[in-house]
């Protein structure tokens, strides 16, 4: 069951599932902090900022690599962790097909199927990463509801994410871009300077899952402040990122394991199927980043 109510303070619509009625969560549209109600007729209540922001939440280390692990075994978190099977599944066996053809003396008629389902399917990951993200900086210990909002919902909610994926990439990687095409000729190693640029990435897609503003992404002093003032932690945030971001890269899909044995292909699928429980942990890690050194930033 859906709890639907309008916030305190800018009067936006706000949908929780029931079952977090009664935590603290913000407005994504205007930054209000509430208490959720309990039903969708109640009000929320305010939560006043404090003057003055606290001290970094203890506990981070045991939050990563301890806490994460109960999202893979909680009944709760079946239909989360079913979606991001079903889109790596669908990704896995349908990524290689392509059905265009040529009609008559020279019509093309293209069909790229596989082009099409991997699109969607990586929309909806980085759709469900980000909502991981939002909702865990917002103290929610489950994996969140997938609510995509109906066909047209599913539709806009990949194309955003897709965009904002790029956007992302485009904006970390472009330093490391200029600085190859400058530096070429010294012999600069180009993978150096991609994960030099994606060392800031994870921080970009938190201020924009947390905030909701693309423009956020591109102020170095919300990147850059929480990073060096929380260096380890973070560290340890893109280093669960690079693992999955890796990884991810050597897996196969099936259109290169046709001629292979059943046993190789199911081999396979689930190693892109653990990939994304490490991405699942990665993102967590992101959220809890922010919600253990929220201190630390300047929005």
């Amino acid at each position: 069951m859906t709890i639907r109510f309008n916030c305190p303070s800018c009067n936006a619509l706000i949908a929780f599932a029931d079952k977090h009625s009664g935590k603290a969560a913000r407005c994504t549209t205007c930054g209000q902090r509430f208490i959720i109600p309990l039903k969708s007729s109640e009000s929320p209540k305010k939560v006043e900022p404090p003057e003055e922001k606290a001290g970094p939440l203890p506990g981070f280390y045991r939050a990563v690599f301890v806490d994460s692990w109960r999202l893979f075994v909680r009944p709760q978190n079946a239909t989360g962790l079913v979606f991001a099977a079903a889109a790596v599944c669908f990704k896995f066996f349908t990524g290689h097909t392509d059905y265009s053809c040529t009609i008559g003396t020279g019509f093309r008629f293209q069909a790229p199927t596989g082009l099409v389902v991997t699109l969607a399917a990586w929309g909806c990951l980085f759709w469900y990463y980000m909502e991981i993200i939002h909702s865990t900086a917002l103290d929610v210990e489950e994996l969140p509801e997938v609510l995509m909002g109906g066909f047209f919902g599913f539709i806009w909610n990949v194309m955003v994410s897709l965009f904002v994926f790029a956007i992302a990439l485009v904006f970390v990687l472009l330093p490391g871009i200029v600085c190859f095409a400058i530096s070429k000729k010294a012999g600069v190693a180009w993978h150096v300077l991609v994960y030099a640029g994606l060392f800031v990435f994870p921080m970009a897609i938190l201020t924009f899952s947390v905030g909701r503003d693309i423009g956020m992404v591109f102020r170095p002093d919300y990147l850059l402040k929480p990073i060096a003032k929380a260096f380890g932690p973070y560290l340890v945030a893109f280093g669960l990122f690079a693992l999955a971001w890796e990884l991810q890269l050597r897996t196969s899909g099936y259109g290169q394991l046709m001629d292979k044995a059943n046993s190789i292909v199911a081999l396979h699928l689930l190693a892109n199927l653990a990939v994304q429980g490490i991405a699942i942990i990665a993102m967590r890690s992101i959220g809890l980043f922010y919600r253990h050194y929220s201190c630390h930033f300047a929005w």
